[in-house]
């Protein structure tokens, strides 16, 4: 960092190698045969832990120093000093004194009202099954006191608290999500990183003093079952060592049979190694995909840290929501939703309605989206906006529409009826439904003639198909 504070990383010699070695030496008690080699081959060979599949939601949660100016970007630091983007630039020079650094911005990262209890209850209203929060982002300030960024952290610095153990205890005790963290491999102004960069990567100065050592303390202390890597820095995986963590990982960390990984482990890794892909932030393709994946994306369109400038317009409707959840698991992937907190520990009212909004409609819905399958088609060929989920075992098929048809018909192109064993059920409301079978394929269904006030939910609904194919 500059300013005057020295990264705990920027050391030297014996000190360095020293807390290297220390901390990459696996935890006790003692190790088990390994069963994943430090390679791409044995890794991505490992069976990604059954609970991810199964949960299909998550919530991620961009917080850090980047949320006090909360204008534009959480990549405020980087396109203010680096870019010199002209918006980033009048903003601090109408705003803020000069000579203003970006580290002053940490005391001013108060977190005042954070209330991790509160947190976990949102939550676990919002019906989803993990949270992600960023422990550290590329500006490389820690919510946790990490013994290796100096005085960079959120207990020596702002907040003078460890975020990351409150909400992990949080989360914890009243929720019944699985706990997982956000760690950017690189850091944009990290000295040490910088001259490894400067060498293309022959030193390794920063990996091993500062990152790895770090990334594993992470791990021993607070157990992620969500370990959620970024920001490769253009590096090479044999720079970061990422089988050779990995392997340890999987191997004997604390979370070894749990945990899950992504694929952004080192330049070039990105859809290609790792537990799950996630490819490109707000990722959805529309269709099935061979290979695990999560769409991480944000509720406010434009930046994934809070902004005090974003409009009401900036934000995913809750229709729109439940379209990307739906559209993503019928094609095999989880959904990943951020949201961005204040610097005092709010969660804004835009984003606490959406959570609680696509809770109650996951009240309802659950049942076609939590622990199933995708189908041999993944939407409707005759009626738009209609996307399908499966569960096999029970002979199930889910049919989930985002328009109410205004003739109280629905069409759909893909199921075929068997006769005296299909029936249609309309989740939330219980009893059977009357169809018919269409000349060739497909079957048309005879919705319930309800009010507004009567439907089930408001913004998509599910029918459950018994024995069709």
């Amino acid at each position: 960092m500059t300013g005057g504070r020295r990264p705990r990383g920027d050391m030297r010699g014996a000190e360095v190698l020293g807390l290297a070695l220390l901390a990459l030496l696996p935890p006790c008690p003692a190790r088990r045969a390994a069963r994943f080699q430090p390679t791409w081959q044995s890794l991505d060979a490992r069976e990604l832990p059954a609970w991810f599949d199964q949960a299909k939601f998550g919530i991620f949660i961009h917080w850090g120093v980047f949320s006090v100016p909360s204008f534009g970007s959480e990549w405020f630091w980087w396109y203010w000093q680096k870019e010199k983007i002209q918006k980033y630039v009048n903003f601090m020079k109408n705003n803020y004194p000069s000579g203003f650094k970006y580290e002053d911005f940490a005391s001013l990262f108060t977190a005042k009202f954070f209330n991790a209890s509160q947190w976990a209850d949102i939550f676990q209203a919002s019906g989803a099954k993990y949270i992600v929060l960023t422990s550290k982002h590329h500006e490389g300030f820690t919510l946790w006191g990490s013994e290796y960024s100096w005085n960079w952290n959120a207990v020596d610095e702002g907040p003078k608290r460890d975020i990351v153990k409150e909400l992990e205890v949080a989360i914890r005790n009243r929720t019944d999500l699985r706990f997982g963290l956000y760690y950017s491999l690189f850091e944009w102004f990290h000295p040490l990183f910088l001259e490894d960069e400067s060498s293309t990567f022959h030193k390794r100065q920063f990996p091993v003093s500062k990152m790895l050592p770090e990334l594993y303390a992470l791990v021993n202390k607070y157990r992620p079952e969500v370990l959620w890597s970024d920001g490769d820095g253009g590096a090479p995986d044999d720079y970061w060592n990422s089988t050779g963590f990995l392997a340890w990982l999987y191997n004997d960390s604390p979370v070894r049979d749990t945990v899950v990984t992504n694929d952004r482990w080192a330049a070039g890794s990105i859809c290609k190694h790792g537990g799950y892909y996630t490819c490109a932030d707000r990722y959805n393709p529309g269709h099935l995909l061979p290979h695990k994946w999560e769409n991480c994306m944000t509720l406010d369109k434009f930046s994934w840290g809070y902004r005090r400038d974003a409009g009401i317009g900036d934000y995913l409707t809750i229709e729109e929501l439940v379209k990307q959840l739906v559209e993503t698991v019928s094609c095999g992937g989880n959904l990943l939703v951020n949201i961005g907190p204040t610097l005092d520990g709010i969660i804004s009212t835009i984003f606490e309605e959406r959570l609680r909004q696509i809770g109650t409609w996951l009240k309802v819905n659950g049942e076609a989206i939590y622990e199933t399958d995708t189908w041999r088609s993944q939407n409707d060929t005759i009626t738009p906006d209609v996307w399908y989920t499966s569960k096999p075992k029970e002979k199930l098929v889910y049919a989930i529409f985002l328009k109410w048809p205004t003739s109280g018909k629905l069409s759909l192109g893909q199921p075929r009826a068997t006769l005296g064993a299909t029936e249609v059920k309309l989740l939330g409301h219980g009893q059977p439904l009357k169809w018919i079978s269409l000349e060739h394929s497909g079957i048309v269904v005879e919705l319930p003639q309800l009010t507004v006030h009567e439907l089930p939910c408001k913004w998509g609904w599910a029918l459950a198909l018994t024995s069709v194919m």
